[in-house]
């Protein structure tokens, strides 16, 4: 459920941001763009896509914390919770 309600989000931004874009340049480490090169090989995606789907990731849950919520990982299995600290 929260997958598909991220995706949305994801599209919607899309379709607002497409009619104006910018150029950048990243400077990345070997490693991270070894890891950047995997997500988008193991998501099937260009790196400009995995880069914007992860800037709005990093976009919403922010806005979220900024609004009193908390993200956590859980693990049913081992029954634990760890709070997501953002920096």
């Amino acid at each position: 459920m929260a997958i598909h309600y991220i995706t949305q989000e994801v599209e919607r931004e899309e379709i607002r941001m497409s009619a104006s874009k910018k150029t950048m340049t990243l400077n990345l480490t070997d490693a991270e763009m070894s890891v950047l090169e995997d997500l988008c090989a193991k998501k099937e995606l260009s790196k400009t896509a995995l880069l914007r789907q992860a800037l709005r990731l990093y976009q919403m849950v922010e806005s979220r914390i900024e609004n009193g919520e908390k993200l956590f990982f859980e693990d049913k299995d081992k029954k634990e919770r760890a709070e997501v600290m953002m920096l």
